[in-house]
């Protein structure tokens, strides 16, 4: 057989095979039928219209800053800066990789979250969906069991600072206090604890470069890096007091 026929056989048979697998999709979409979007901007023929797309795009604004409010306002802050600063004190920079220092720290969250999620389910999304509470009053009760985790763990100078701030009268009670105010103030008390926690860790892991230091300048191992030798210490030490565990203990109380 020649070679240009041999060519066209085979771009036939690929031809067949092509339509073969195309064709089945094409009847299918056609019977099934996709969906379709129409966005259209009109004038609005009434107020309520122009109230309900205000709070569309004031629900589109809260769904993409809720990242930020899931991070600032749990104990998300706390925990993955003391994860990172254990990690930092051992001396392994790169393990654990930051996604499962992230991984951990959102799972911590959500455990240390929990009842607090469970009371914003409770009393404002079900009584809400059921259409037993208006939409105002479930923002209401959403935001009363946050602001009463961060009042558990804001410290009051903090509070008394952006009060100070905002120059706004000195609260009597704690709903006096805006949560405008409550929210940075629980940020900044959130991450001075951090850095308190952080410090104590580093303590243990401090006297062990010490000490591993000042062996090798007495043995006049001047030029031999000393992380090299106390590395692998550390994370001995580390593993035989069960260091994962004594750290997740601490953080999942400190919110208690």
């Amino acid at each position: 057989m020649k070679p240009w026929l041999k060519h066209k056989l085979l771009w036939g048979l690929l031809a067949v095979l092509l339509c073969g697998v195309i064709a089945p999709h094409h009847s299918w979409a056609q019977s099934v039928g996709l969906p379709t979007l129409d966005i259209k901007i009109g004038q609005s023929t009434s107020p309520q219209e122009v109230s309900k797309g205000l709070q569309v795009l004031i629900l589109l604004t809260v769904l993409s800053l809720a990242p930020a409010l899931m991070i600032m306002g749990t104990a998300f802050t706390r925990i993955v800066i003391v994860l990172s600063l254990v990690r930092s004190a051992v001396g392994t920079s790169t393990l654990p990789p930051n996604q499962v220092i992230t991984g951990l720290a959102l799972i911590l969250t959500f455990f240390v979250m929990a009842p607090t999620f469970s009371a914003i389910n409770t009393n404002a999304l079900q009584p809400y969906l059921a259409n037993k509470i208006p939409q105002q009053q479930a923002l209401q009760k959403a935001v009363d069991p946050m602001r009463e985790f961060m009042f558990k763990q804001v410290d009051p100078k903090d509070v008394s600072l952006f009060i100070r701030l905002a120059k706004l009268p000195a609260p009597k009670i704690k709903s006096d206090v805006p949560t405008y105010v409550l929210l940075p103030a629980f940020v900044i008390s959130e991450l001075k604890t951090a850095f308190q926690l952080g410090f104590v860790i580093f303590l243990p892991f401090l006297v062990i470069d010490i000490v591993i230091s000042s062996i090798l300048v007495s043995m006049g191992m001047i030029f031999l890096p000393p992380m090299t030798i106390s590395l692998p210490f550390k994370i001995v030490m580390f593993v035989l007091v069960d260091g994962w565990h004594l750290i997740t203990e601490s953080l999942v109380l400190g919110f208690h």
